[in-house]
């Protein structure tokens, strides 16, 4: 998993290499950070970027919401002014139930993946949203219509076909760790790691590579478009954490997981913000985040407002 430990791998060893589980991210950061009552507004994604475009933060652009059957026949009439779009429910997780559709026709439907589907086929889709199947919970759920983002050059030599994204944890309003996640042959064209997608961290202060790893295995090379992925370092790496410690202020959550993708037009955006972040993100890096955490709690400074937690992170000089 980790390469200070290459053989067998003892909690007691994990912990002393400040490797935070489950069990403690859940009862000892998140039980402790994150109140109840705050969880909708990141798990409700309408509400997110509802809260999120109020501060300024940019997000991609909401084309319509479906909330109950009789309405997902009027699905071509909310695109028709749109030549590509994304569903995808507002309760979801983990990606599931998104669908990329980056041309289609009334009857069929080409995705991003170069997968084509029928016009039943994505009325299903919509549908399954509704009855709650790719939610949290299983709980009836809405379908989001939204622009889709475009493909960003910079990083055509390290994604296959799918957009990558970063993942930044935040914790008591400053960035912690961050990684980006880059799809594969293998994970159809998505940035999901547990699909084959390749994970590589990301140092806070300056966006660059730091290391990598493709299902937990560390990686050098982008196992199909051959990019030396410690070559990557992240355009406006600032913006992109600005974004994230805004999350901070908008929610009150002080453990969250802020995921943000680079538009080729509009920049870096927020997708969406997660309470209950993975912890796979210190296989990425090479490095447990228990310390890290630890150091803010008990050392970084209170009461600042967004930019200055930024500037205190990046070594910023007060003007």
């Amino acid at each position: 998993m980790f390469k200070w430990f290459p053989e067998i791998v003892f909690p007691s060893q994990l912990r002393a290499a400040g490797v935070l589980g489950m069990n403690a991210r859940n009862y000892d950061i998140i039980a402790h950070n994150n109140k109840r009552r705050l969880y909708p507004l990141v798990d409700d994604k309408v509400q997110t970027k509802a809260l999120a475009n109020k501060i300024g933060i940019n997000t991609p652009r909401l084309i319509g919401v479906i909330e109950v059957q009789n309405k997902v026949d009027n699905f071509l009439e909310l695109v028709k002014n749109f030549d590509e779009f994304v569903i995808k429910p507002a309760h979801g997780s983990g990606g599931k139930g998104v669908l990329v559709i980056k041309k289609y026709t009334d009857k069929e439907f080409v995705t991003a993946s170069e997968k084509v589907l029928s016009y039943n086929e994505v009325y299903q889709h919509i549908s399954n949203i509704l009855s709650g199947l790719y939610s949290l919970g299983g709980q009836y759920d809405v379908a989001i219509i939204e622009e889709m983002v475009h493909f960003s050059n910079q990083f055509q030599d390290y994604s296959f076909q799918g957009i990558p994204d970063v993942r930044v944890i935040v914790y008591q309003g400053y960035p912690a760790m961050a990684m980006m996640r880059l799809a594969t042959r293998e994970s159809s064209g998505r940035a999901n790691l547990h699909q084959g997608a390749v994970g590589v961290g990301i140092d806070i202060q300056t966006g660059k590579a730091i290391s990598a790893v493709q299902h937990n295995r560390p990686i050098s090379i982008h196992p199909d478009t051959g990019a030396n992925l410690m070559g990557l370092q992240v355009p406006l790496w600032r913006e992109h954490l600005e974004i994230a410690v805004k999350g901070y202020d908008m929610t009150g959550l002080g453990y969250l997981g802020a995921d943000i993708v680079l538009d080729k037009f509009r920049g870096p955006m927020m997708l969406e913000l997660n309470a209950r972040p993975g912890l796979a993100i210190q296989i990425a890096n090479n490095r447990g985040i228990r310390n890290i955490l630890k150091n803010i709690h008990n050392n970084y400074p209170r009461g600042l407002d967004w930019e200055e937690r930024l500037n205190y992170v990046l070594g910023v000089a007060k003007s």
